[in-house]
């Protein structure tokens, strides 16, 4: 591994982990090894790792070096022949190379990122059913909207739904719920004419009911927790996790939050009373979690959605506080949320997802 490369997988034990996230997503392989100054080796931190902090404390203004695995699994060099070997053995996708002296001097990465059988575990979701919310109008992209609805509106060369829907797919997933209205004749052909493994059941809209209203029209009785998804945004994430996580927390509803990072482009004053400045701070970042519009709620919450009523997942959720029932949410990096709600975004679910060839 080339030095510059070398260097996206490292990081100190004093990044915060807002910080580690954002180098984990550039090397885009889910980890961060932790070196002293000298290169030295302190650890391992994982997307995981952070995720299931966030997820326990909702803490973010905290250093990897308070929740990094400090006995990570290594070899050295000289070792390099036995280490792919290892990492199936130690079921890890990435191992540091260390010198006499413990420092880094290469990473080793898994020659297959998917084996034979992960993918067959990529198969979990199999009896899960997912709901496309895909009756919006789309009016900020118009006037692409004007011509296609927007769940058609391409992404390369394929319709963003298609895209949505072949992600579940790679986990199983064979029924599909699609909440339509808006050119909802157009959808229902695009997809009739596909050679697909799925099947699509429209739920059809006379009026726009808000995010969660149409939920309320499928006569289908669930009985196992549903994904419910906009039609505008791709997740990169364990799907599998996702559910599982939602099953084992006890949440009625989870939602999939991602990190968003704000940075306010000017020096920030902070004052205290008789406008006495006491600090200044240039050009600060804001970190926060924002709802990317993809959600796994129990069944049973259908019933709580009223008949015939313009209501959103957001009134859902509040509903749920209000009564005390357990509102989650599941994080992720601002990397792994791709949303085509506006040009800008369209652009970078493009780049994102090298298509700008296409």
């Amino acid at each position: 591994m080339r030095k510059e490369q070398l260097i996206q997988f490292l990081g100190e034990s004093t990044l915060h982990i807002v910080e580690a996230m954002e180098k984990i997503d550039a090397n885009a392989h889910g980890i961060l090894f932790i070196a002293d100054k000298s290169g030295r080796l302190q650890g391992t931190v994982t997307d995981g790792d952070i995720r299931r902090w966030i997820i326990r404390s909702g803490k973010l203004d905290v250093a990897v070096a308070d929740i990094m695995n400090k006995d990570p699994k290594i070899v050295y060099r000289g070792e390099e022949s036995q280490a792919q070997d290892y990492m199936k053995k130690v079921q890890v996708k990435a191992l540091p190379v260390l010198d006499a002296e413990g420092k880094v001097t290469d990473i080793i990465l898994d020659r297959e990122d998917v084996t034979e059988m992960e993918k067959r575990d990529m198969k979990t979701l199999r009896e899960v059913p997912v709901v496309v919310m895909a009756g919006g109008k789309g009016t900020r992209l118009y006037p692409y909207t004007k011509i296609l609805p927007k769940p058609l509106i391409p992404i390369g060369d394929i319709p963003i739904m298609e895209r949505i829907i072949d992600k579940f797919v790679e986990y199983g997933v064979a029924d599909f719920y699609a909440t339509v209205n808006y050119k909802k004749s157009m959808i229902k052909s695009y997809f009739a004419d596909l050679a697909k493994e799925y099947s699509i059941q429209y739920v059809e809209e006379d009026k726009p009911l808000g995010t969660a209203g149409s939920l309320r029209l499928i006569d289908t009785e669930f009985e196992c927790p549903i994904i419910v998804t906009n039609c505008d945004i791709l997740i990169h994430a364990d799907y599998a996790d996702i559910y599982k996580y939602h099953k084992e927390s006890g949440n009625a509803i989870t939602i999939v939050s991602a990190l968003k990072n704000i940075v306010v482009p000017y020096g920030v004053i902070h004052s205290k009373e008789n406008g006495t400045v006491i600090s200044m701070e240039e050009k600060p970042k804001l970190s926060y979690f924002v709802n990317t519009g993809m959600y796994v709620l129990n069944p049973d919450l259908l019933q709580k959605i009223p008949e015939d009523t313009f209501f959103h997942m957001t009134d859902l959720t509040d509903l749920l506080i209000q009564e005390g029932k357990q509102v989650g949410m599941y994080p992720i990096s601002e990397d792994s949320f791709l949303d085509m709600g506006e040009f800008e975004e369209m652009r970078r679910m493009e780049k994102k997802l090298n298509l700008k060839s296409e």
